[in-house]
């Protein structure tokens, strides 16, 4: 049972009246667009890097020095990150790409039998052409790749497929396929043609913000990849381990992954890409349809030269919309170079580097179990929070 709006309202009042903290940062409504505004929380943000990367640019592949900034409340998270670029540097850098790039919805349209169902799953590709031009009349950022149907049951799912510029394009897509669903399919005698009896706008197929194996298969967001060698000396000096017992401890951490039907693998990646999230004013909750990852230890046992690749098949992030025009959420895309057009895969590609460099570094912390130790090192010196890594 719902409350009066005075009585709501008084209410409000009652629980925001002894804030000081979460009210002491009033939110500028012409900027958020939140419901119940009351204030702000502010998390602490960290540097990390320097770290050498190389990008496949218009003259070929070029290197660059780049930092990120991490929002988390973790302590060890952001010198363990700055570890694992200082390694990285000294044995070349890390090599970026961003691939694959979209953003789906997944409608249902229900029947009364299988049959028709299938009946109209035969005719979608026949209705391509409309949806497409329905869709993209929404927006002149948004683009109709494919239209895919499945059927489960009575019903057909229908797969959006689409590319949003640089924004991450949930909202945008939502939009779209809305206004394409209704204006051809449910909203005109066509659905007593296709004998369309009912329709669900999300029947469980998109996976959005949810982990799944469709964003392994195809990207809800930019697939990426980073990769990038140790040598044995780098791991000694610096990571205080040989690059052969790194490569044996991420070989069994795997098996024992696998053991427990773990979705993917990385050692931590998922810390970096929150960290980044959050700083960047992207939507945190996307990071479940991000939770897949790879990491890939190859070991030459000739020249003793580990080479570590991350692969996450979906990021679903932008450099415009959402929390991303906020000031310092700005100025944190700002720090990566990430402003301006084109720039959402190269986020995506950046994010999955210093995620592999943070994966570096617990791999050794692991390895010669110093793990426990550096966390309960830096989290009991407060004196030391301050200093420069």
């Amino acid at each position: 049972m719902s409350l009066p709006v005075r009585k709501a309202s008084a209410k409000f009042q009652q629980v925001t009246k002894n804030l000081k903290e979460i009210t002491a940062h009033p939110v500028d409504l012409t900027k958020v667009r939140i419901e119940n505004p009351i204030g702000c929380v502010q998390v602490p943000v960290g540097l990390a890097g320097p770290l050498w990367v190389w990008e496949t640019g218009t003259s070929g592949e070029e290197v660059e020095e780049v930092y990120a900034p991490l929002a988390t409340t973790e302590a060890a998270l952001v010198a363990s990150c700055c570890r694992g670029c200082k390694a990285f540097n000294r044995s070349g850098g890390i090599h970026i790409v961003a691939l694959r790039d979209a953003m789906s919805k997944v409608p249902a349209f229900i029947f009364d039998s299988p049959a028709n169902a299938l009946a109209f799953a035969q005719e979608v590709p026949t209705l391509q052409g409309e949806l497409k031009r329905l869709a993209e009349s929404t927006s002149r950022r948004i683009q109709l790749l494919s239209v895919t149907p499945t059927v489960v049951g009575s019903a057909t799912h229908v797969h959006f497929n689409y590319t949003c510029g640089d924004a991450t394009g949930q909202n945008m897509a939502t939009i779209a396929t809305h206004r394409a669903c209704h204006e051809l399919l449910l909203d005109t005698p066509l659905s007593e043609d296709l004998k369309i009896r009912g329709f669900q706008f999300d029947a469980g197929m998109s996976g959005e913000k949810k982990a799944g194996w469709s964003h392994v298969q195809q990207p809800r967001g930019v697939e990426a990849m980073a990769w990038g060698m140790i040598s044995n000396e780098v791991a000694g000096d610096l990571l205080g381990c040989s690059t052969e017992a790194l490569y044996q401890v991420l070989i069994r951490a795997q098996a024992g992954a696998v053991r427990v039907g773990e979705f993917g693998y990385s050692c931590n990646a998922m810390n970096v890409v929150t960290a980044i999230f959050i700083a960047t004013g992207q939507d945190v909750a996307s990071i479940g349809e991000s939770c897949w990852t790879q990491l890939t230890p190859e070991y030459n046992f000739a020249t003793k030269v580990l080479t570590l690749s991350l692969y996450i098949p979906s990021l679903p992030v932008g450099v415009v919309g959402g929390g991303t025009h906020l000031g310092p959420q700005r100025e944190a895309l700002g720090i990566k170079k990430c402003i301006g057009p084109g720039m959402k895969r190269r986020l995506a590609a950046l994010i999955t580097a210093f995620a592999l460099a943070l994966d570096l570094s617990t791999a050794a912390a692991v390895t010669n179990d110093t793990f426990s130790q550096a966390h309960a090192g830096l989290r009991r010196k407060p004196d030391d929070a301050t200093a420069k890594l």
